[in-house]
């Protein structure tokens, strides 16, 4: 309700009283502290409103709303303050219009939390969670009644809640009106209720007021519905002050004389196309109901166009009955794919239209229509009518005013769209912007409601002066500039005429009423109105709360369903609705649309109502109780239908079909089925855009106890043996000493190892227990920490500013949760039974770990305070007997022989090295040449001055040693990824060789070892070697969990390590394939269950339940519930933060996540939408973050593998385990055969005969087929099923037999393209091929004429195919694929769920089977992705012309323009069309896609030749111009690429294209180069690189790295040539491509191709 004080500024209390008298500008708004101050006649209505439950009565614009927000600041304030439990307050509101506008009014007025509600935001689709989201989050609910209404029914929200409810417009409260509703059904019948108040400017309800009296009844009827009393001010000299009154006036029109000929045949049209349209119904079969149905709807059609036509030529004129007819036109149905009698029929409805054209043309004298602009001429003429030129004279009264605003209320749309039309005729009107506002349920032309918005912004904004409007705008529209409401037709009732007088909001504002001169019935009706509006006044001011009061409202009428559970409600008028909306749940289908019908039977005076529901609702037919007329008798069997389908649960406990109910709890999933709800992530759980923080699990099996134990230990052993594929290289075999037992399918395996030129089969094995006692199990110790610490980590570490041995005082730390060791065994030359650890070497580890805790070079001395006598050695030993023949180490003397391959650790750096030899001809005085520093004149100079170490042994040659280096991965196989390894002449993968490092150092500082060189070699190997034992034994450990409760313990483990193992991982296996398969046994078994338990459940709640259990939102559930999720693997193993027991990680990764626990609880804080997550990477809690989805992905891949591994049973048993419901118990199945045995097949026993020798089955039960071929527009004939519940279950049958085909017979295919061929096999357009061509589909019974065309016509088209596949623009009827499926459910339950019978009736049905030879991809795709493998870019182009889109798509070429055009029923099938044709295009030049097309971001494209139907670019020529130096090219073009602003042509470069400034980070210009190239439909650049790599560090700027990559960046300009820069060289390949991109997107600058904006 408007208010004028909204529309004037906010003033503070202390505001003088005269300046009340004083204008005020418009709609300021309140400050939330402080109120306007309120004029004296609000402050009273306030008074009494917050005393008792009011309806107040004011004029539109005496500021109701003000009084409104004083009543909600004050309730608020106290309903704040109450100990019973939050209360919400709601303001009701009957348009969205009101809605918008009070909900600004109160949230800029209040401090309450204020929200909005109505449909078009989704609020139907909301649930109980969501609305008790909402009332914990506000205290005002600003919404359309119907809104509340339904929440109210659905018990989403209780009517307790409210504490005070305000009703806008509160005379609309009657009949079956939502505020009328709200009252009857929830008010009147709860024992807590709310204050209310009431606002409206006329509580008559009905047309009028005959007297006092029937004022008086009318407004108790109001007062007792609303439970208020109405309060209106018997002073009205206030009102009248500030409220601007608009002054009435009347404008008087002549009758319009009818031309009675024109009349006549307009009416003969409209009879001789009626029973043309009613012969066409007739052609059809009686069974054709659907058809039948909707020629009557055609016939209704034409009956309202011509109704329309009549009003505009009886009351407007022929000039307005023309428009009419041009208006019916445009808005004639479009006819697409439908049987040719309805074709018939539409033709003959638009030849009607075509006919009047005719006759109102010929009638008209002037072709040159409004040649005398509307006045006396055409009056004259009969163009128009008099009331029409009558309100053209008023608007040309207004004069040029172009600031003027006036609305026309009129009575009809038509009349609103036809006078717009007409007013932009009119020259001498011209300067008028006309438009008109209809609502948005208005039918057939009908306006969106952001239509009406627009079109309302642009009156407000003087846009739009004179506004044609229904009564819409009765209501509502607020604009304070409004000086002028004419009615065009009278007000039919007293609210309307107050209304319509009150939208006239301007301080002189004028109010016409258009009568008709001489017709007393207008002059009395509108004496009945005025009198009526004084009488209403008079009641409402002598209204005496005492001696009037508040009459009981009587509820007793409304009958109504209450759900125990939840509250829900149903009445009998609501119910008919519900029971329509519950049909259209069911499948809908172009040949047939499920409704129910209604039919009436007679009892003596009494009523009974007999419904009968589609064939595939939960039941057909009920009838109601006896009622006293046929309206009620309908509502009460809808009534009872509804109360029915919720007791069989058809319908949920909110009353709702079951489709609708996403959160209800459904048997098909155990436990609590209530999900997460984020606040802070709009995506949900199980979708990719969303991340998740989850620990992982430690291996439970690599723990033990016996690190701290003194005695004797055992311990299962595994042998671990290498074979290289070079047999001269060799490798010691280890030993890995555990606690507990490996599963056998862990303990015996073996895993490929991937090095840089060889390869590596290394082979674990079981060997029994081996024991060691408790020296030995110290010797292993030190053994393994001295060689894992040495090789991957330091020996010397840090400690308070001194560097400390690691075997110093302070014993390591072993952790028990990962105890095990890794030993040496005796080389395969000892003959032994049992493995040998090898002894020597792990006592020579231990004696040099004593010798470096007393011997090792840790805190050196500063070379300025050493003395030259204080030199570091280990032996006293006289220089004269010193021998050419031996090497004096740290420890030992031993002959040059002796120590190759000897394994050494350095004293001074802890570093651990293998011998290599001798460096002949060196000593300690020879020149250094490590680190290109020239102050080290020599070794023996170098050691002193960075160690403070004096060589004892000067004179000794150099040491040549092999370092030690970083781990790598090798479990993956690198000369197969990516695309930088080169291949030589016979296609061979060729890797370059990178020198390896060597040292030199005096023999002196490292101590010997008897660890053998093959030992060492090992060692490097162990770490991928365990990373795969210790995967599988985590793969195990998920085995053995489920296994617990749902056995199975045979499944490989190695299956299970596949299903948890992500795309991420890069190993040679993830887990896509198996999740290809889980998911269609999931959609396979659930499907099932679905069928077998729920017997009446049609196929669209079938479907819906389907969707909700196998959904990614549902699978996250069962895999968070069973925490798989710490299972899964997501990241490639890191060597580098690989540890053994008793290694010392110098790669820590600290926990930043603030948790003291591996595991992760399932919170808000926890979960992300942020694209810069680093996902996968594990912290040193365990601590990583993954996608959502992969969850979901996990528990496909994981039902996959149990289905491979362990069939059917293994399968189901882990769906159970996982929560998942899915019996399909044999009686069930039974039970299914019993139900279709009883159908009777003997009409088509011949028909099935046939059929089964087609199918190569003899069916049990030949119900069942005939149930599967049984179309519902069949049931039309009573037959009471069809096959749609069988085509639910034969879809998912054929799924999983196609996929399991596919995977196990293509073992060695990418998971990407097994997707792909499983999508080409399994789909509609398949299966109706294969329908038509096993001659399937003469067999489908049904009635629908609409159905036989489609299938002839395509029928027809596979006839005269040349290809195997349909192109594009051709789809199969759905109803013949849908047969297929259905024939496949039949088999599988008169097989009683024998999938082998049914893949061996229908492997020969879909046969010939997709190969990845034979695959094709959908033309759109595949040219998509050969563009994307060739760098080249495609536009698209739309248009759509009558029924049919056309597509364009433009393809740029090195030197030539493809264009490709296709035509289909919508723009998917136009774009394959066209991609199609340019397919063919390239495939003439030479251009042919491969299935799966390898992309190759640096393959250069190649040129192609010129055919003479694509379009050319002329050649630029070059010219010169100097290169600013910001632009560095280092390489000349190779052809002439050249100032644009020089050339004549190039289409292209009409105009300079700009783009946005680069972006300087990472990836900034390559986006901005190759966004540019899609826009110009450039080629992308290619990039050639080439790196250097020095010991000494390269800077670059701030940074600084020992590589240096330059790339080459090439650019194809179309017709132009190409353009080849060097970029400048950087620290990493992508930012050498940057800097590339960089410099090309500044030379194309220069050559004035691009302009960068600043």
């Amino acid at each position: 309700m408007e208010m004028e004080e909204e529309k004037r500024v906010a003033k503070p209390l202390k505001r003088r009283p005269e300046a009340l008298d004083s204008a005020l500008p418009e709609a300021d708004q309140m400050d939330t502290d402080r109120v306007s101050i309120p004029r004296e006649y609000q402050l009273k209505v306030y008074e009494v409103a917050m005393k008792r439950n009011t309806i107040a009565m004011l004029e539109t614009g005496a500021g109701k709303t003000m009084i409104t927000i004083m009543m909600v600041k004050e309730i608020g304030r106290s309903l704040k303050n109450k100990d019973g439990g939050k209360k919400l307050i709601a303001f009701l509101a009957p348009t969205v219009h009101l809605v918008h506008q009070q909900f600004k009014e109160i949230q800029s007025h209040t401090d309450l939390l204020v929200k909005e509600y109505y449909g078009a935001l989704g609020v139907d689709d909301w649930n109980a969670e969501i609305w008790e989201k909402e009332i914990n989050n506000h205290d005002v609910f600003v919404m359309t009644p119907q809104i509340l209404l339904d929440a109210l029914r659905k018990a989403y929200i209780s009517f307790k809640v409210f504490g005070f409810i305000v009703l806008d417009e509160c005379h609309r409260a009657s009949g079956n009106h939502p505020y009328a509703k709200i009252m009857e059904e929830f008010y009147h019948r709860s024992s807590v209720r709310p204050k209310i108040f009431g606002m409206t400017a006329s509580p008559v309800i009905r047309k009028g007021a005959s007297s006092i009296k029937d004022s008086n009844q009318q407004i108790g009827q109001l007062e007792s519905l609303l439970d208020s009393q109405v309060y209106t001010l018997e002073e009205r000299v206030e009102i009248e002050e500030y409220i601007p009154s608009a002054k009435p006036m009347c404008r008087f029109y002549d009758p319009l004389p009818v031309n009675f000929e024109i009349k006549d045949k307009i009416e003969s049209a409209l009879s001789k196309f009626n029973a043309v349209l009613l012969g066409v119904k007739e052609s059809l079969p009686s069974q054709d109901t659907e058809m039948a149905n909707r020629c009557k709807l055609l016939q209704d059609r034409m009956a309202s166009d011509h109704s329309k036509i009549v009003f505009c030529f009886e009351n407007l004129g022929l000039l307005c009955a023309y428009e009419a007819v041009k208006v019916c036109m445009e808005s004639a149905p479009k006819v697409q794919e439908e049987c040719e009698v309805f074709k018939e029929g539409v033709m003959q409805y638009e030849k009607f239209l075509q006919e009047v054209l005719s006759i109102i043309e010929g009638a008209l004298e002037h072709k040159n229509l409004l040649n005398a602009n509307g006045g006396s001429g055409s009056l004259a003429t009969g163009q128009i009518s008099p009331k029409l030129v009558e309100l053209l004279e008023i608007f040309r009264s207004f004069g040029k005013d172009t600031e003027l605003l006036c609305i026309i209320f009129v009575e009809r749309i038509i009349a609103a769209k036809v006078i717009e039309r007409v007013m932009k005729k009119i020259d001498n009107l011209s300067h008028f912007n006309v438009s008109y506002l209809t609502g948005s349920n208005s039918g057939v032309g009908g306006l969106s409601s952001k239509a009406q918005l627009d079109i309302l912004e642009s009156f407000r904004n003087g846009r739009v002066n004179l506004l044609f409007s229904t009564d819409v705008l009765e209501e509502g529209i607020d604009v304070a500039k409004c000086s002028w409401v004419i009615r065009f037709d009278l007000p039919k009732t007293v609210r309307s005429y107050i209304q319509s007088r009150g939208r006239a909001r301007h301080k002189d504002s004028h109010y016409i009423t258009m009568l008709e001169r001489g017709n007393a019935k207008q002059i009395d009706h509108m004496l009945f109105i005025t009198r009526s509006e004084t009488s209403m006044i008079h009641t409402a001011v002598n209204r005496d709360p005492g001696v009037s009061p508040v009459k009981a409202c009587n509820t007793n009428k409304v009958v109504s369903y209450v759900v125990e559970s939840s509250g829900a409600s149903v009445t009998s008028d609501s119910s008919i609705s519900l029971l329509h909306r519950y049909c259209q749940t069911l499948p809908l289908d172009k040949s047939f649309s499920p409704k129910p019908n209604f039919e009436i039977l007679t009892e003596g005076n009494l009523y009974r109502c007999k419904m009968t529901l589609p064939p595939n609702a939960s039941f057909q037919t009920i009838i109601g109780p006896a009622a006293g007329s046929p309206n009620v008798s309908k509502q009460l069997v809808c009534l009872d239908a509804c109360k029915k389908l919720h007791l069989m649960g058809a319908l949920d406990d909110r009353l709702l079909p079951s489709k609708q109910g996403s959160a209800q709890k459904d048997s098909t999933s155990k436990g609590d089925t209530k999900l997460t709800k984020v606040k802070a992530v709009t995506s949900g759980p199980g979708t990719t855009k969303r991340k998740e923080l989850h620990g992982s699990i430690r291996t439970r099996i690599l723990s033990g106890t016996w690190g701290d134990k003194l005695g004797d230990v055992i311990f299962h052993a595994y042998k671990i043996d290498f074979a290289c594929n070079i047999a001269e290289q060799k490798y010691s075999s280890f030993v890995l000493l555990m606690e507990s037992k490996l599963a056998d399918d862990v303990a015996n395996i073996e895993v490929d190892l991937y090095l840089l030129s060889k390869f590596v089969k290394a082979s674990v094995s079981s060997c029994g227990q081996m024991h060691l006692d408790g020296q030995q199990v110290e010797k292993a110790k030190c053994f393994q920490q001295l060689i894992f610490n040495g090789l991957f980590g330091k020996l010397f570490v840090k400690s308070s500013g001194k560097r400390k041995f690691i075997f110093g005082t302070e014993a390591l730390p072993w952790d028990p949760s990962h105890m095990y060791l890794l030993l040496p065994l005796e080389s395969e030359d000892i003959a032994t039974e049992r493995p040998v650890i090898s002894w020597s070497g792990i006592d020579s580890a231990v004696t040099t770990v004593e010798f470096l805790k007393n011997n090792a070079l840790l805190n050196l001395q500063q070379p300025a305070t050493v003395d030259e006598d204080t030199s570091i050695h280990m032996h006293d030993l006289d220089e004269t007997k010193l021998s050419s023949d031996i090497i004096h180490l740290a420890d030992r003397s031993a002959t040059v022989d002796g120590i190759k391959e000897m394994v050494v650790v350095a004293i001074h750096t802890g570093r651990i090295y293998s011998i290599v030899d001798i460096v002949n001809g060196t000593s300690g005085s020879t020149p250094f040449e490590g680190e290109c520093d020239e102050s080290y004149s020599s070794f023996a100079n170098y050691y002193y001055k960075k160690y403070g170490i004096v060589l004892k042994h000067p004179q000794q040659p150099l040491l040549l040693l092999k370092q030690s280096h970083n781990l790598h991965n090798l479990l993956v196989d690198f000369r197969n990824e990516g695309d930088s390894l080169e291949k030589d002449a016979g296609g061979k993968v060729t890797v370059e060789k990178k020198p390896q490092q060597r040292a030199q150092i005096p023999p002196e500082l490292v101590v010997g070892t008897d660890i053998t060189t093959y030992i060492l070699k090992s060692f490097y190997l162990l770490p991928s070697v365990m990373q795969r034992l210790e995967t599988l034994m985590l793969a195990s450990q998920l085995r053995e969990e489920i296994s617990l409760h749902a056995g199975h313990s045979s499944i490989s483990s190695s299956l299970i390590l596949e299903a948890i193992t992500t795309q991420r991982c890069n190993e040679s296996f993830s887990m896509e394939r198996l999740e290809l398969l889980g998911d269609s046994f999931l959609k396979y078994a659930v499907s099932c269950h679905l069928f077998l338990k729920y017997p009446k459940m049609c196929e669209g709640q079938l479907t819906s339940h389907r969707t909700r259990i196998i959904s990614n939102l549902s699978l996250h559930k069962f895999g968070t519930d069973r925490k798989l999720q710490e299972y899964v693997r997501d990241c490639p193993f890191e060597p580098r933060r690989w540890t053994a027991p008793g290694q010392s990680s110098i790669w820590p990764s600290p926990c930043e996540h603030q948790l003291d626990t591996r595991e992760v609880p399932l919170v808000d804080r926890f979960f992300s939408e942020n694209t810069n997550v680093k996902l996968g990477k594990t912290c040193d809690k365990g601590h990583r973050w993954i996608v959502s989805k992969t969850i979901s992905d996990c528990v496909e891949a994981l039902i996959g593998a149990y289905y491979e591994g362990g069939g059917l049973t293994a399968a189901i048993s882990l769906m159970k385990w996982l929560g998942i419901e899915v019996e399909s118990e044999h009686f069930l199945v039974d039970d299914a055969i019993r139900t279709a045995s009883l159908y009777s097949y003997a009409p088509k026993a011949e028909d099935i005969s046939v059929l089964e020798s087609k199918l190569g089955y003899n069916f049990s039960t030949k119900g069942l087929l005939l149930e599967a071929i049984t179309h519902a527009a069949g049931s039309e004939k009573g037959a009471g099923y069809s096959y749609e519940r069988l085509e639910f279950l034969g879809d998912a049958v054929l799924d999983i037999l196609v996929t399991r085909h596919l995977y196990m017979n293509h073992r060695e295919v990418d998971p990407g393209l097994l997707t792909d061929m499983r999508s080409a096999s399994v789909n509609n357009d398949n299966f109706a091929l294969a329908a038509v061509r096993q001659n399937l589909h003469p067999h489908l019974q049904h009635v629908s004429s609409s159905l036989e065309s489609q299938i002839s016509t395509f029928v027809n088209l596979v006839s005269s195919m040349s290809t195997s596949a349909l192109t594009p623009d051709i789809k199969g009827p759905k109803v013949l694929g849908d047969l297929v499926e259905g024939i496949a459910g039949a088999v599988l339950i008169d097989s009683k769920l024998n999938l082998d019978e049914v893949w061996r009736v229908f492997k020969p049905i879909l046969s010939p089977l997709v190969t990845p030879e034979k695959l094709e991809l959908q033309p759109s795709r595949e040219l998509t992705e050969l563009c994307d493998s060739l760098g080249y870019f495609i536009k698209q182009h739309y248009v759509m012309k009558g029924d049919v889109v056309h597509a364009e798509l433009k393809l740029q070429l090195e030197s030539v323009l493809l264009n490709g055009n296709g035509v289909g029923p919508n723009s998917k099938a136009a774009k394959g069309m066209a991609a199609l044709q340019l397919l063919k295009k390239l495939e003439s030049r030479g251009i042919k896609s491969s299935k799966r097309p390898k992309h190759d971001s640096d393959a250069e494209a190649p040129s192609f030749a010129v055919s003479d139907d694509d379009i050319h670019c002329k050649q630029l020529s070059e010219t010169s111009g100097s290169v600013p130096k910001r632009r560095k090219i280092v390489q000349s073009q190779q052809e002439s690429i050249v100032d644009s602003s020089s050339t004549e042509c190039s289409s292209q470069m009409v105009d300079i294209p700009v783009i946005p400034p680069i972006e300087m980070k990472k990836g900034g210009p390559r986006t901005s180069l190759h966004t540019l190239c899609m826009r110009l439909q450039w080629p992308a650049p290619s990039f050639q690189t080439t790196e250097e790599k020095s010991r000494t560090a390269f800077t670059f700027g701030d940074t600084t790295s020992f590589c240096s990559f330059e790339s080459q960046i090439s650019l194809t300009i179309p017709d132009s040539g190409k353009l080849e820069l060097m970029g400048e060289a950087r620290g990493d390949k992508k930012s050498s491509y940057d800097s590339a991109a960089l410099l090309m997107l500044y030379e194309l600058e220069r050559l004035g191709r691009i302009r960068i904006g600043e």
